[in-house]
């Protein structure tokens, strides 16, 4: 933890607190690479009598409604049974271990409030959420719902997050914003990552692009040659550091088998970290233990009782470098590997990231997700449910159907720009004059919250996509007084100008 004596000091005295019987919150924040994910586990190792609850961001799970919630409840969800009943079915629900009406957010946040409060009972209790960035919405929404709310429960609530902008939701609880390292510092981690003569024109370069970074200080001068360290004729990239260490990582995927790389894929596109899934995705693919020793021998990839890269950035870099086949491939494994009883959603998830055309079956089954994920008030989940759909169906009208449908969600969900595009959409499609009327309706509403400069309260979202087919559904109506009042004044909306 070099340089990190302050940021470790203050991580020390959450935990006296929380030790002490008070309850304690706070967002770790520092852009990527600035050392967030060591100060979490620096933090984790001290948590001596503790227990430990832990959820990850993960960009692929972020249309997921309460899929980060899940991670960091699902240890302690057996104490449920000791909250008051509407509590206790609100967590059920939406954790579908039981149909229902979909809770009242507030009531979730009491429910997980409570749940967290029974397990700090025993003792005290510390959750940890990493890359809070990339939570799904619903549960970005809870866990701050909870952290500004503990008392002398016994909780350490920690984030660790980039800027401000890219999780509102935790604005205004207490931050420890990490920087980057002393000049002193970053020349020392660097002199202790070579051990390679290192000529001091590229030393000062990397020293200067680093700008302090640690992960950029150990990742840039990988993958470097002898030469490119000793000759000094290397020059500045130009690219931005988060974008130097994602090529460094690409620099070290390369020379790998082909076996190996596919199971990094297979861990990527794996969201839960779960070994037994990759195990079993893994075979159906062909790929086995020594790809993984190879992972583990690069330093890329440990699989144990949890699949964890490296860095959360590594994880990125997987997916995104590998080819589309590949990753239809690897989904394709993961669907047959996913228990479609258990968990629906992610395993028609991952059917519809496989599917290589139009496919009615699937978009059916996203179609149904999407309704679950409304009745829950995953408003993000449930348009990219739509959205997909709408993409796989095979005939037209019915696509249009979908595409309506998808953007009435992603307006609720506060996207003008995409329910915008997803009106167009409609338009390219068969000519229908009722479903025109709706298209009409959906996009003054748009602009009318555009033009105000707002977003639909979340009250007014929780079926604003009800599918409106001549087969399906029923055409939006107004489920609140926020929703009733907009929809009579978008009945004459102002002349907007594009």
């Amino acid at each position: 933890m070099l340089g990190r004596n302050d940021e470790c000091r203050a991580l020390d005295h959450l935990l006296d607190t929380v030790r002490a019987g008070q309850s304690q919150a706070i967002v770790v924040r520092g852009e990527a690479g600035v050392g967030k994910t060591a100060l979490l586990e620096y933090l984790v190792e001290r948590t001596s009598g503790f227990r430990v609850a832990r959820a990850t961001g993960v960009q692929s799970e972020v249309e997921l409604a309460f899929a980060g919630l899940h991670q960091m409840c699902g240890p302690i969800l057996g104490l449920r049974e000791r909250l008051p009943a509407p509590q206790c079915g609100a967590l059920e629900t939406v954790f579908a271990l039981r149909s229902g009406v979909a809770p009242d957010r507030f009531l979730v946040g009491l429910a997980v409030l409570g749940l967290l409060a029974e397990a700090a009972g025993e003792r005290p209790l510390l959750c940890v959420v990493d890359d809070a960035q990339w939570l799904d919405s619903a549960s970005a929404q809870t866990l701050a719902f909870v952290a500004r709310r503990l008392g002398s429960e016994s909780v350490g609530l920690v984030f660790a997050a980039r800027s401000e902008d890219e999780v509102p939701v935790l604005a205004g609880l207490p931050e420890l914003t990490v920087g980057g390292l002393a000049d002193d510092e970053a020349r020392a981690l660097l002199d202790a990552t070579v051990r390679r003569p290192v000529d001091e024109r590229i030393r000062r370069r990397i020293l200067a692009e680093a700008h302090g970074n640690p992960l950029a200080l150990l990742e840039l001068p990988k993958g470097l040659s002898p030469a490119d360290l000793a000759g000094g004729f290397g020059s500045s990239s130009g690219t931005s550091v988060s974008g130097q260490i994602e090529e460094s990582f690409r620099r070290q995927l390369a020379p790998l088998a082909t076996g190996t790389r596919l199971l990094l894929l297979v861990a990527a596109a794996e969201p839960l970290g779960d070994p037994v899934l990759v195990w079993r995705a893994g075979g159906l693919l062909g790929v086995g233990p020594t790809d993984a020793e190879a992972a583990a021998d690069a330093g890329l990839l440990d699989i144990g009782t949890q699949v964890r890269f490296r860095h959360p950035l590594l994880r990125s870099v997987v997916y995104r470098s590998a080819s589309t086949d590949a990753r239809r491939d690897v989904h394709r494994a993961l669907a047959a590997a996913t228990d479609r009883e258990t968990d629906p959603e992610r395993q028609v998830w991952h059917q519809a990231c496989a599917a290589t055309g139009p496919d009615e079956a699937v978009a059916d089954d996203l179609e149904r997700s999407a309704a679950r994920a409304q009745e829950l008030g995953g408003m993000a989940a449930a348009a990219a449910f739509l959205e997909r759909a709408a993409e796989l169906t095979p005939d037209a009208d019915r696509r249009a159907e979908r595409a309506l449908s998808a953007a009435k969600v992603v307006h609720a969900a506060g996207d003008s720009d995409a329910a915008l595009r997803l009106v167009a959409l409609v338009e390219a499609g068969p000519p229908n004059r009722s479903r025109s009327a709706r298209v009409d309706l959906v996009r003054a509403e748009v602009l009318f919250t555009a033009a105000a400069g707002t977003s639909p309260p979340p009250c007014c979202s929780t079926r604003a996509g009800s599918s409106s087919g001549s087969t399906r559904g029923s055409p939006v109506r107004p489920t609140c007084r926020h929703s009733a009042r907009r929809s009579s004044r978008v009945r004459s909306p102002p002349r907007v100008t594009a």
